[in-house]
């Protein structure tokens, strides 16, 4: 088998199986160990996976802009919001962090709902502007536009006086034993102290971010309570309830 031919291969096992192993791939290839570590640097070089230790996961989603963002699959997107509604309750402190999916929860809050709601997130903030029962607060620091989230070092001296009683995360990749990564380190500072101050956390995850992992990890996986997604696998969702978490799908 060719190079070409035999990592063409390697992607398409990624794609169905979500992660391989080094030991696993060389059988099935019938090549060594280490012309499959080769070939592996060879498609972390090219941008197409993700290395790890034994192996490789999925590259998964693109890291676009938050406008970019917006329009991608903003079907599903929704339908996630709509299963998160059910855990938001009145006299909630509630913590919401940046995202296109947490921008759609907060779109379909009801009008009626009385709670406290904190964000880093401008636009979080301006799409709550009609919900008058609504105390909002925002939390400052210095601008990250490609996420329009505000991080910093006053961002996370801001969280330390706050006890929330739930915190919906926005998730850009997630694997049940690496964790929930991102690719900003600062990013992770201020999500990562968002979850020591929470009493919950919630993520909605639309199945593309599952089995991917980027640069900084914030937390282990099972630091979710919940992890809200769709049309996920019956062996990856399982991969996901074995940590502890409540899967909803």
């Amino acid at each position: 088998m060719l190079k070409e031919e035999r990592q063409h291969k390697i992607l398409q096992i990624l794609n169905d199986e979500h992660k391989v192993i080094a030991r696993d791939l060389s059988k099935r290839l019938q090549v060594s160990e280490d012309t499959v570590r080769r070939d592996l640097k060879d498609l972390d070089n090219q941008g197409l996976i993700k290395r790890v230790h034994s192996g490789a996961l999925r590259i998964g989603p693109p890291v676009v802009d938050f406008s970019t963002r917006q329009g991608i699959s903003s079907e599903a997107k929704s339908k996630l919001a709509v299963k998160a509604l059910d855990f938001i309750k009145d006299n909630m402190v509630i913590l919401i962090d940046g995202g296109t999916t947490n921008l759609q929860l907060v779109n379909q809050l009801p009008k009626s709902l009385k709670a406290t709601i904190i964000t880093n997130s401008p636009p979080i903030a301006m799409a709550l502007n009609q919900h008058h029962s609504l105390e909002v607060i925002m939390i400052g620091g210095t601008l990250f536009k490609e996420s329009m989230v505000n991080l910093g070092i006053d961002t996370v001296e801001a969280l330390n006086s706050i006890r929330a009683d739930l915190y919906i995360m926005g998730i850009y990749k997630i694997d049940p034993q690496i964790g929930i990564s991102v690719p900003s380190l600062a990013e992770s500072l201020v999500k990562r102290k968002m979850c020591e101050v929470s009493a919950e956390i919630i993520g909605l995850v639309t199945p593309d971010k599952l089995m991917t992992m980027s640069n900084h990890i914030i937390c282990p996986a099972n630091s979710l309570t919940y992890l809200i997604t769709e049309n996920v696998k019956y062996d990856i969702k399982q991969m996901y309830q074995q940590q502890g978490i409540s899967v909803i799908d």
